[in-house]
């Protein structure tokens, strides 16, 4: 079912002044920036081996991103595990009584299908699934 650590997401507070961070310090390649309208956040994505590092800014206060900075702080917000099949992923922890934020897969950065385990039933880890093209997977390619 998992195949891999696809990404960990970071909330900040602003991409444009963590970004350097990560490019110019880190020296981490930067993928490129892309608006989740649905999600009501700006996502920077940068390569890390064979994962990512995904940085999330709050474009509205009413985003999943701008609650969690008003009650935790920036910093980590996620890990993401790709799946093959999100949809039979969450199925799967739905039957294992695995309290779920996503009953059905809903589309994510990338266009990727994503879905999430809620923290009460992941020791305190918010846990995404994500089905992610094999053409990705292969290729590494960004936004």
């Amino acid at each position: 079912m998992i195949k891999k650590l696809s990404h960990i997401g970071i909330a900040v507070r602003s991409l444009s002044e963590q970004i350097p961070y990560y490019r110019d310090f880190l020296g981490l390649p930067y993928l490129g920036e892309e608006t989740v309208e649905e999600q009501k956040v700006r996502v920077a994505l940068f390569q890390l081996g064979e994962s990512r590092i995904e940085l999330l800014e709050a474009t509205s206060p009413e985003s999943p991103i701008a609650k969690f900075i008003e009650t935790k702080g920036p910093g980590l917000h996620h890990i993401a595990l790709n799946v093959d099949d999100c949809a039979a992923a969450l199925k799967k922890a739905a039957e294992e009584h695995i309290r779920l934020i996503d009953q059905t897969p809903r589309i994510g950065a990338e266009g990727f299908k994503i879905g999430f385990l809620h923290p009460k039933s992941s020791f305190g880890v918010l846990t995404e699934f994500i089905e992610e093209p094999e053409i990705h997977n292969e290729k590494g390619q960004g936004i």
